[in-house]
């Protein structure tokens, strides 16, 4: 059912947007802004259910606390990074939309370096 609250509110940004475009086209950003903003305040119950998940599951398994701080890490830096790089696009601006992208994916990857050698590491300790 969220995702039909979801997709109506977005709809009906994108329909104001089409509204204002002739009228006041300074505000069009300021609505896909505002709608995004509401959009990412409604995202935060699952956000909440993705932490609980993520708390039941090192409490259940013996892993490290820091490959879920990694993957936390990963997952907020990915929202955050499509985001941003929604409203440069929305706004006119690809090619600082395209450079945060390339910035997010460099950064998830930085940070999954250290998980990709521990894996790396313990396949090492299997085979020898």
């Amino acid at each position: 059912m969220d995702i039909l609250k979801i997709s109506v509110l977005g709809a009906a940004g994108v329909l104001l947007g089409i509204l204002l475009k002739d009228r006041a086209p300074e505000y069009v950003s300021l609505v896909t802004m505002g709608i995004g903003l509401v959009i990412l305040g409604l995202a935060v119950g699952k956000i909440s259910y993705l932490f609980q998940s993520l708390e039941r599951l090192k409490q259940s398994l013996p892993i490290d606390g820091s490959y879920i701080t990694t993957l936390l890490k990963m997952i907020g830096i990915t929202y955050i990074g499509q985001f941003s790089s929604g409203i440069c696009r929305d706004a006119g601006y690809s090619s600082t939309g395209a450079q945060i992208e390339l910035f997010c994916r460099l950064s998830v990857m930085v940070l999954s370096m250290p998980v990709l050698l521990a894996l790396l590491d313990t396949i090492q300790g299997f085979l020898a």
